[in-house]
């Protein structure tokens, strides 16, 4: 029966397909990778599902313009040899009529490994087949965590290797060779293969990036690499709430910053509501400048959270009023917050958020009983602590007593041993993506809560010092940018726009120019985002090319990207606190 499924594939030239020829099970299961195409991997044939969709509605997405597709969602199932397991992988193809001999890998966010239906439609939308992978984990809904683990203290080091790297690797394989056969696509024409994510995705897209050449060009935003580090920087501020003693109310730490905010708008040469220089709000912005401001926020029946609290574990009770003036002791936390992780040698273990960014790490919940604030801790990151480093089948940590600065970076020390060759993904020389020819844009919103900004500039740089250590600093910047370009979102939140500054546009059509960069060599020397929010909502503005920064002159009605030395300078730490480097 594959025989004939294989010969009713060549027999059907693409041009004379529709969407609803190509959407059974016997043409899918036709175009399914031979036995044998990928070592060590066996599809199982019976397991193809295939589901039209019509008229499905791409709106609001940020990283795709809105639009109106058809598609097939193929999927199906294989297995490794030796393994007892199923991972399932799934493909939406566009209609034949706009199929434009592309590619398109997605990952995920959080603990996920895919993100759902939000990327592949774009990615369909682009006319490139779109793949996402449940990595083995037990469906496309399941995370890494649940599976983490085959017993306490037993890690489940085939999950560990499929979230690190080999699934999205097996996925995009798989995938492109499913795509040739089923559009009949042969040695002679080209299928240009990409790759886009953000935040958990950024960081998959880096695993592939970092060890192979399977794209053609690669859209990454905000990743979550060096991931020892990011996720333990989650816990930080509530162990300096703690240390300090101090939980201060969210509508303090809200006005701190939207005082921050309106104090640095200006930094830029125009005043529209976005800080578009955190540097330079670094430089001349004193926090303690705040010090006396009121705040006032009514009450609330739902949690004591603030806006922008991603993967958190917020109380969920109702607050009351929150009504007072920025204290000593509240400045003292955002201070020491912004100041990045220090052991008690005072030796940097790493850095912080942009002053921008909401103090979503450093929320606190109201206690009735006591009528106190008190610490909510990170869940992401105590899950990191208990399921990752002590290997117990616990999600959350119900104290933070005892815990250090030190004990914070015993904890990234042995997150960073354990799982250096599968989640940390840093490794610094591109010398081969560089050879092969790929492009990569890589984006981080200046005001992320999430993820320090500084995370990206930090591995841009060590890229950079790693593989042209004899250039000038402009350049090897330059050298860098033929084949990798790094552009800071003004205002831009994590892997979003950002309501707090919604004059702040986000890089909407970043795949766009990724596609004309690669297909049409077309550098973007500068990014393109759109405006989400407010009176402005659909206008554009660029974004610089880093390590240049934007300017406007003539009264705000310009915009220069420029260099500034002191302003470059405030991205780069000094991580004196390990004896290895951390690229």
């Amino acid at each position: 029966m594959r025989a004939v499924y294989q010969l009713l594939a060549v027999a059907a030239p693409a041009a004379a397909l529709t969407i609803t020829d190509l959407c059974t099970t016997s043409y899918a299961q036709s175009a399914l990778p031979a036995p044998g195409f990928y070592n060590g991997i066996t599809i199982d044939a019976s397991s193809v599902v295939t589901t039209l969709g019509t008229n499905y509605s791409i709106s609001g997405n940020d990283f795709f313009p809105d639009a109106v597709i058809n598609y097939c969602n193929v999927s199906f199932a294989y297995t490794h040899d030796g393994r007892d397991d199923t991972v399932n992988v799934a493909y939406w193809v566009p209609d034949p009529s706009k199929f434009s001999n592309r590619f398109l890998s997605t990952g995920g966010f959080g603990l996920a490994i895919n993100s759902g239906a939000s990327t592949v439609s774009g990615g369909v939308s682009l006319g490139a087949v779109s793949g996402l992978t449940d990595g083995g984990f037990g469906g496309f809904s399941a995370q890494d965590d649940t599976t983490f683990l085959l017993a306490n203290g037993t890690v489940n080091w085939e999950n560990a290797y499929m979230f690190g790297y080999q699934g999205i690797h097996e996925m995009t394989v798989l995938g492109k060779e499913f795509t040739k056969n089923l559009f009949g696509i042969n040695n002679g024409t080209k299928l240009y293969s990409y790759y886009h994510s953000c935040s958990e995705g950024g960081r998959e897209g880096w695993s592939q990036l970092q060890r192979f050449n399977e794209f053609d060009g690669a859209s990454v935003g905000a990743p979550a690499f060096r991931y020892a580090f990011q996720q333990i920087q989650h816990l930080y501020s509530n162990v300096v709430e703690q240390t300090l003693n101090y939980y201060p109310p969210p509508c303090e730490l809200e006005a701190i910053l939207n005082a921050t905010i309106t104090a640095c708008d200006p930094l830029d040469g125009l005043t529209d509501g976005v800080v578009s220089r955190t540097d330079l709000c670094k430089l001349q912005f004193d926090i303690e400048s705040v010090l006396g401001t009121p705040y006032y926020c009514a009450a609330s029946s739902g949690g004591g959270g603030f806006p922008g609290k991603a993967k958190r574990q917020m109380g969920a009770g109702a607050t009351p009023v929150q009504n007072g003036t920025v204290s000593a002791k509240a400045i003292e936390v955002a201070k020491t917050i912004l100041d990045g992780l220090h052991d008690t040698q005072g030796r940097r273990v790493y850095f912080s958020y942009q002053p921008t960014a909401t103090w979503s790490d450093a929320a606190t919940q109201y206690n009735s009983a006591t009528g106190e604030w008190e610490l909510s801790i990170s869940g992401l990151g105590a899950e990191f602590v208990t399921r990752y480093l002590d290997l117990q089948n616990v999600s959350t940590l119900s104290t933070l007593d005892g815990v250090t600065y030190d004990t914070m970076k015993g904890w990234i020390y042995g997150l960073w041993q354990q799982y250096e060759d599968s989640l940390q993904t840093t490794w610094p020389d591109l010398t081969h993506l560089q050879e092969s020819g790929a492009k990569v844009i890589h984006m981080h919103g200046e005001s992320d809560f999430s993820i320090p900004t500084a995370s990206s500039v930090r591995y841009w740089e060590s890229v950079r010092q790693i593989m042209f250590p004899g250039l000038s600093y402009n350049e090897s910047s330059a050298q860098l940018q033929d084949f990798y370009r790094l552009y800071l979102v003004p205002g831009g939140s994590h892997c979003s726009p950002n309501a707090n500054e919604a004059n702040g546009g986000w890089p909407q059509t970043s795949v766009n120019q990724l596609i004309d960069w690669v297909e049409n060599g077309i550098a973007p020397d500068t990014l393109n985002s759109t405006i989400f929010y407010g009176p402005n909502t659909g206008d554009s503005k660029p974004i610089c090319l880093w390590p240049l920064r934007p300017l406007w002159t003539g009264n705000g009605t310009t915009m220069e990207c420029v260099y500034d030395q002191a302003s470059i300078d405030t991205w780069h730490y000094d991580i004196n606190a390990f004896k290895m480097p951390v690229y």
